[in-house]
């Protein structure tokens, strides 16, 4: 009897030892599962991506309005589109200042975001030839991008330059502008232990063609325009320090190519020696191409692709205009533009000086 006792004893001490090996080896196990990174923990890089393409479109329409509409590609007397002649002041600059607002929808693993933009510009032009006018622009802004509900945050310094150039035949115009910018870029993510931030850079590159036509009646216009815009947007690799299990993420690369279309229709009023022009647009916009390339985000040895941000196939530009045209030198001059998609909307004021000489 004591014998059997002792077998048992011996038996339970060795099923119990088994177990706790079992226990621990399976503890061991569970520690050494690799972590894998969030979905979202890209996110603020994506609405970066998404807010280099909305700058670099801005810009470049803003370019093409001045040279199908600023002083070198206008004459007043002629209800706008008359070529000018040689007896006009040849050289023209403007500085503005603007403001954005931005706001996107969710879309796959992205969680949705709201960015904010200031902005400065300053251009100087020459009419080379009649009826030929070329242009020269330089872009500073700033925006501050937010993404709430993946406890993220960023902010985008972009310098843009910028050329543009026109040519005027009767109710005729054709108008270029191409721009190549470049950005710092700063995000931080909050995480269990502390926040993850990185440092990296950005690029953007585009190019605008349009064609309008005017047509004139007393002191009113109507202009239908068809304009041709692509735009690329790039991002660099960045690695996050600090915060809990920081995120290695690979550059972004991304481009659209739309068609837009549409008309202005606008009147001035001749006040003593100064004018008033007041007008306002609507273009439809087909986003024709859009390759926008999935993004690698890794932990350690684990990685995954992150699908980015995409603006709807179809939607609508409109906007208003107001300048205040001192003399034959001068105007003051002031715009809105809005931009409507399906799951975003952008709205931005400008205001600015245009002189002549």
């Amino acid at each position: 009897m004591t014998l059997s006792a002792s077998m048992g004893r011996k038996k339970l001490l060795h099923v119990t030892v088994a177990g706790v090996a079992l226990c621990t080896a399976s503890s061991a196990s569970a520690q050494f599962i690799p972590p894998t990174p969030g979905v979202t923990d890209n996110n603020s890089q994506l609405s970066v991506n998404a807010a280099q393409f909305d700058l670099g479109s801005s810009f470049l329409q803003r370019l093409g309005r001045e040279a199908t509409y600023g002083y070198a590609a206008r004459d007043n007397s002629g209800g706008g589109g008359a070529s000018q002649s040689t007896a006009e002041p040849q050289y023209r600059t403007w500085a503005e200042t603007y403001g954005i607002r931005a706001r996107t929808a969710a879309q796959g693993t992205f969680v949705g975001d709201k960015r904010g933009t200031l902005g400065v510009v300053g251009g100087i032009g020459a009419t080379v030839a009649p009826g030929l006018n070329v242009g020269f622009s330089a872009d500073q802004s700033q925006t501050w991008i937010d993404v709430p509900l993946a406890l993220q945050s960023a902010t985008l310094g972009m310098t843009q330059l910028g050329v543009n150039a026109s040519y005027l035949n009767g109710p005729w115009t054709v108008a270029m502008a191409a721009v190549h910018g470049f950005a710092r870029i700063s995000s931080i993510r909050a995480t269990p232990l502390g926040s993850a931030y990185a440092n990296y850079r950005g690029s953007i590159d585009g190019v605008l063609g349009e064609l309008n036509y005017t047509y004139a009646f007393g002191q009113s216009r109507i202009v239908p325009k068809v304009a041709l815009e692509y735009v690329s947007a790039r991002t660099d690799r960045f690695s996050e320090s600090g915060g809990f299990l920081p995120v290695t993420v690979a550059d972004g690369h991304g481009e659209r190519a739309r068609v837009l279309a549409g008309a202005e229709f606008g009147h001035y009023w001749i006040v003593g020696q100064q004018a008033i022009d007041v007008s306002v647009y609507g273009k439809f916009v087909d986003n024709f191409t859009q390759n926008i390339g999935t993004v690698q985000v890794s932990l350690g040895n684990n990685a995954i692709g992150v699908a980015g941000i995409r603006e709807s196939r179809n939607g609508a530009d409109a906007g208003a205009a107001t300048s205040w045209i001192l003399s034959n030198t001068a105007r003051l001059y002031a715009n809105y533009d809005g931009r409507f998609r399906s799951g975003f909307e952008s709205h931005q004021g400008t205001v600015g000086v245009e002189l002549k000489w």
